[in-house]
């Protein structure tokens, strides 16, 4: 099954709390408090979106955090990129060569790497201000696009269907 963290569903949630008032600073115990969030994991994830440069941390006693992009600027795979690395749904689409044995010989990892671009591509067209509901975008049809090699159906059976069903 694939699944984000807790950490990535935390930052989601302070985020788009963030998003809804770009104009104050917030304390990560105001943040803890206002999504009912455990303190120590709202600090700890304040830290790693600061240092990812998604947030801009001020320091002293009016201090806090705020965005620092807009949120329509920010993608959900910014998002999880901070606070969990690089997305990669198995070992072999991760960029560190050797993690599998089987690297060399695998028939499946071009496949894999193109699910994993898939994903990657879904999510960076997903924002930060969409996250929110602030913003109502229409469903599209199908977020991601993957081709499929079809067997086309042998002319003589399609054929002796088609009369059969006559």
């Amino acid at each position: 099954m694939l699944r984000i963290t807790k950490l990535t569903d935390y930052g989601i949630v302070l985020l788009t709390t963030l998003a809804s008032d770009q104009e104050r600073l917030v304390t990560a115990p105001d943040l803890a408090t206002e999504t009912s969030l455990p303190q120590p994991m709202v600090a700890k994830i304040l830290k790693l979106l600061a240092r990812a440069g998604i947030l801009e941390s001020h320091r002293g006693v009016n201090g806090g955090y705020c965005l620092a992009r807009l949120p329509e600027e920010l993608s959900v795979a910014e998002v999880i990129n901070a606070l969990e690395g690089q997305i990669a749904i198995t070992e072999c689409t991760d960029d560190t060569p050797g993690l599998c044995s089987q690297e060399t010989v695998c028939a499946v990892r071009s496949n894999w790497n193109r699910i994993n671009l898939a994903i990657q591509d879904a999510l960076d067209r997903i924002s930060l201000s969409e996250m929110t509901g602030a913003v109502r975008v229409p469903r599209p049809t199908r977020l991601v696009q993957l081709s499929v090699c079809k067997n086309p159906e042998p002319e003589k059976n399609r054929a002796a269907r088609e009369h059969a069903s006559l």
